[in-house]
């Protein structure tokens, strides 16, 4: 049973830092319980923050074993980051399993699951949770029930909000169907069903249609972006592979009918990412990256296009060509000057100098360039934030003999590489023109390795699907802050590339993120322009996840973690603020 949910990931150790007029402050170590799994940061008010322990409690006993079940505490801390309370809540969950705490309006909830095999089914449940004692007010109550077909479906779902964060939505489908379908559940007050469920299908095959994103506005329409996907020959006979060919954006009103489907091949232009929005003035703004051929490697350029959400029609349409002499060149070639790091190891040198040489098959689109943040500036402009990002996978295998007539044996090692490149950052205005359009080089590489019996190859790993938690990489990627008419954006980069601002610098590689410095970048939202400075070492603190922060109010929250081979795990929360 797949259980997703929005995941907001955050840290502490104590040390203040100043950049300009934003200032960080570390708390304590923190002292996670033996077994906990994660800490993420999911309430924020003046008095306090909320922190979710996730771990593992014991869900039946047997004379030959036991069952776990997924379950969390409820950490409260004040604003110098001390604690005040920590409550689990194993004695009420016990025969459901927790899914997430939820804030909405002024109230917090703790939201559990309970799946029936005799009528195959999956509720929700849902209970308040008093914020000064962390003890629930009341019994949970049911906000949603699914019903499996076959035993061997699969229920996924995610709990969000519609536009305007008035209404809770619950968005769920069973996979496993040969069609699609998704269903929307409306929750007000109280969590309680302000309408019907939404039940919305569609006609293609359900291995060719992926949901990349759901929008519900605020005239309660439902917008789906999907990925579409088709047979393409492999390299070897007799072997397929699913290649995307282009973007599905359909409007469907109240009663899940279709309204109009958005034109996604604009002037022969093929969308390869996209981003939707429903601004201020009701109006959607769409961003996509475009390429000028169905296949074609590079991004050409950058569309933005205004639409009436009532009826779909495009009210106005920009573009503009993206010159590749604005990106670090060739971001696929890992030669940033790391063969100065004299404690890259030699399988770690070997590894490394085998990625520039990865090409994955399929999907050989230009695909790299991913949409990350929209803010609305104070004259109703956008400020559109992208990164270069490219996920794969790479196997290495070594033998060790055997010993007193026993065979070798093959150990298969997977390394997930996460390359964060470029930030494109741009300004579109109240008519849909671009403005100004910036570039800030930047090679982050994240590496995660794995153990597994049986290697399943190389090949490409990267998954858009809307029912997915994104909370990998750890270390890389970037966070941003809106405070006044600037963005801040905070990242942890190479020391050596603390003068880089600008496209045609060149950005040495990161690697090791123990070792760098986390730098605040300025961007003018009027001009564009952007100021470098340090921000804090990671050298001597929990090596900082800024990609994880979450932005509560005009504070955001990150998280501190390192990871020791003897010894426990470094652990620390951190709240950067801005005068």
């Amino acid at each position: 049973m797949k259980l997703v949910y929005l995941s907001l990931t955050l840290a502490l150790l104590s040390i203040v830092c100043y950049a300009q007029k934003t200032s960080i402050k570390w708390g304590d170590e923190f002292n996670l319980r033996k077994g906990s799994t994660d800490l993420r940061v999911v309430l924020a008010d003046k008095n306090a923050v909320y922190l979710q322990e996730s771990h593992l409690a014991l869900k039946s006993y047997f004379v030959v074993g036991a069952t776990a079940r997924e379950s969390a505490s409820l950490v409260k801390v004040d604003n110098n980051l001390t604690e005040i309370f920590r409550n689990d809540f194993n004695k009420e969950l016990r025969g459901k399993e927790f899914v997430q705490f939820l804030p909405f309006e002024d109230k917090l909830y703790l939201i559990s699951s309970e799946y029936s095999k005799r009528d195959k089914t999956l509720a929700l449940f849902a209970s308040a949770v008093n914020k000064n004692s962390g003890e629930l007010t009341g019994e949970f109550r049911e906000i949603a029930s699914y019903q499996k077909e076959e035993k061997k479906d699969d229920i996924d779902f995610k709990i969000t909000y519609n536009t305007d964060s008035t209404k809770v939505l619950i968005v769920s489908s069973i996979a496993g169907r040969e069609k699609n379908e998704y269903t929307i559940q409306e929750l007000g007050n109280n969590l309680k069903a302000s309408s019907q469920p939404l039940t919305i299908t569609n006609e293609f095959e359900a291995n060719k249609y992926q949901l990349e994103d759901v929008l519900y506005t605020n005239e309660h329409n439902v917008i789906l972006v999907g990925r579409m996907y088709e047979y393409e020959e492999g390299k070897k006979k007799k072997q397929k592979f699913l290649d995307f060919t282009n973007y599905n954006i359909r409007i469907y009103d109240t009663k899940g009918k279709q309204q109009s489907e958005i034109n996604t091949t604009i002037n022969g232009k093929w969308l390869i990412s996209t981003k939707l929005v429903q601004e201020k003035s009701k109006d959607l703004i769409l961003a996509a990256f475009y390429s000028n051929v169905k296949k074609g490697k590079t991004v050409d350029g950058l569309l933005v296009q205004r639409i009436n959400v009532s009826n779909g029609k495009v009210l106005s349409t920009s573009d503009k060509a993206i010159n590749n002499s604005l990106l670090t060149a060739d971001l696929d070639k890992d030669d940033n000057d790391e063969t100065d790091d004299k404690e890259e190891s030699r399988e770690e040198r070997k590894m490394r100098e085998s990625l520039s040489k990865l090409k994955d098959e399929g999907e050989d689109f230009s695909r790299f360039m991913q949409f990350r943040n929209i803010f609305y500036t104070a004259d109703n402009n956008l400020i559109i934030l992208a990164e270069y990002f490219h996920h794969y996978v790479t196997t290495t295998q070594s033998y060790t003999a055997g010993t007193n007539g026993m065979p070798g044996q093959w150990r298969t090692t997977s390394y997930s590489n996460y390359i964060s490149g470029d930030l494109m950052m741009c300004r579109v205005d109240a008519s849909g023109n671009i403005g100004w359009l910036q570039i800030l080089p930047k090679y982050q590489r994240e590496v995660i390795a794995g153990v597994h019996d049986l290697g399943y190859g190389v090949g490409f790993n990267f998954n858009t699907s809307y029912f997915l938690d994104g909370n990998r990489p750890f270390y890389s990627g970037f966070g941003a802050i809106q405070t006044g008419k600037n963005i801040q954006l905070i990242f942890n980069d190479n020391s050596k590339n603390a003068t880089v601002v600008q496209a045609g610098q060149k950005a040495k590689s990161t690697t090791r993120f123990s070792k760098t410095d986390c730098f605040l970048v300025n961007m003018d939202e009027a001009t564009g322009k952007l100021t470098r400075k340090l921000f804090f070492t990671n050298k001597d603190i929990p090596t900082a996840m800024p990609r994880l922060g979450a932005v509560i109010g005009n504070n955001m929250y990150i998280v501190g973690k390192t990871d020791r081979m003897l010894g426990k795990t470094k652990i620390a929360i951190a709240k950067i603020s801005v005068d």
